[in-house]
C-alpha cells in the first residue's frame, strides 16, 4: 500500500446503533479502513445523501455482504492510500461510488468506481454525482436504451434521480416529462430543464402524457414508485416502449395485463445498483468516462444542489430528506 499523507488510526463516522428516525444517526469513533488490492482510501471532502441511506437508517435496507455498516454510497475527496495496482492513483482528486461507508472522514472505494474530479469543479457538487449518475445512466440509457429524439417519463422530477435524468436527457436531446407533487415543484423541474412537468396530485399523469405526446406515448419510463403506478406507466408507453423499475416506494407488487405487453411489444425490466459487482460498476464508470465525463469537465453537467450539512449534522440532513421539500441533492461536508 502506498501513502501520501500520515493517516490516523481512528476517524469520526456516522453509525446507526438502533434503526429509527433521523436521530438514529450518531457520530462515532471508528478505525480508519484499510484499502485492499485494487482499492483506494479516500480522505472524504463530502458525501451525498440518498434514499437508500434513509432506508438503511430505518432498518429496511441492510448493507450487502462485505459492505461497511456506515451509511453513504458516494463521496468526493483525495486518494491518500491505495492497494495493489491502484497505488498510482494516490494524490488524485476523485468522486466515487461506494457499497457503503461514505458518512465518514475516510472511506474505501474500488479503484474502478472512482472518477476524476476536474480542476475547478466544486468537490461538494462532485460528491452528489456518482449515485444518481450511475443509476440513471445504467437504467435509462443502458437498460431502456433511450436515444436522441426519444421522449421519456420520469417520476420524482425534483429528486436527485429526477434532476439527474433531466440533465442527461438535455445533453443527449431526449425530451423528458416528469411528475412532481406540487405546482411549485413542477416549476422547479421545468426551470431545471424538464420539457413538461405534471402535478400528479391534481392531474392524471396518464392522460397528461397522452395529451403531451399526441396519443403516441413515451419510449421509456423510469419508475421509482412501483405498486399501482406500474399498470398506469404501461398505459403511457408507446409501442416497443421500455419500463424500468429502480425502487418500490409505493409498493412491491403490481398487476399487469400480459396481452397488452405482448400486443404492443413492451419491455418490463429493472435493477438495483448497490448489490451489483465491482466489475459491473467499473464498466459503467468506464462508459461514463468515455461518453459523459466531457460534459463534467466542461461544467455542463452539474447536480442540482439543495443543501449542505456538516457530517456531525447527518441527522438534520436526513430530517430534511424525510420532509420531502428538497430540490435535488443533500450533501454532508467533512
Amino acid at each position: 500500500m502506498a501513502e501520501k499523507n500520515a493517516i490516523p488510526g481512528e476517524m469520526t463516522a456516522i453509525g446507526i446503533p438502533v434503526p429509527g428516525g433521523p436521530e438514529a444517526l450518531v457520530p462515532e469513533r471508528r478505525p480508519v479502513p484499510v484499502p485492499g488490492p485494487d482499492e483506494v482510501l479516500i480522505k472524504v471532502a463530502a458525501a451525498g445523501v440518498n434514499r437508500p441511506d434513509v432506508m438503511q437508517r430505518q432498518g429496511k435496507y441492510p448493507p450487502p455482504p462485505g459492505a461497511p455498516d456506515i451509511p453513504g454510497l458516494e463521496v468526493s475527496g483525495f486518494i491518500v492510500a491505495a492497494g495493489g495496482s491502484a497505488e498510482l492513483l494516490v494524490g488524485q482528486q476523485v468522486c466515487a461510488l461506494l457499497p457503503g461507508g461514505g458518512y465518514a472522514e475516510y472511506a474505501v472505494a474500488p479503484a474502478g468506481q472512482c472518477l476524476p474530479v476536474p480542476d475547478g469543479y466544486d468537490l461538494v457538487e462532485a460528491a452528489a454525482l456518482p449515485e444518481t449518475l450511475f443509476t440513471v445512466w445504467s437504467n435509462l440509457f443502458e437498460r431502456a436504451y433511450v436515444v436522441e429524439g426519444d421522449t421519456v417519463l420520469v417520476h420524482g422530477g425534483t429528486s436527485g434521480i429526477g434532476t439527474m435524468a433531466i440533465s442527461l436527457c438535455n445533453l443527449f436531446d431526449i425530451k423528458v416529462i416528469v411528475t412532481c407533487g406540487s405546482d411549485g415543484k413542477c416549476e422547479q423541474a421545468k426551470a431545471w430543464g424538464a420539457d413538461h412537468a405534471i402535478n400528479y396530485r391534481t392531474h392524471d399523469f396518464v392522460e397528461e402524457v397522452k395529451r403531451i405526446t399526441g396519443g403516441q406515448g413515451v419510449q421509456a419510463v423510469l419508475d421509482m414508485v412501483g405498486g399501482d403506478y406500474v399498470p398506469r406507466n404501461i398505459q403511457c408507453l408507446a409501442e416497443d416502449g421500455r419500463h424500468v423499475s429502480i425502487a418500490v416506494m409505493g409498493g412491491p407488487k403490481a398487476t399487469v395485463f400480459l396481452p397488452t405487453l405482448m400486443s404492443r411489444r413492451l419491455t418490463l425490466t429493472g435493477s438495483t445498483l448497490r448489490p451489483r459487482s465491482v466489475a459491473f460498476k467499473s464498466l459503467v464508470a468506464d462508459e461514463l468516462m468515455r461518453v459523459v465525463w466531457t460534459f463534467v469537465e466542461q461544467g455542463r453537467l452539474r447536480p442540482a444542489m439543495d443543501s449542505r450539512f456538516s457530517l456531525a449534522d447527518a441527522a438534520k440532513a436526513h430530517a430534511c430528506m424525510d420532509a420531502g421539500d428538497h430540490f435535488g441533492k443533500i450533501v454532508l461536508t467533512v
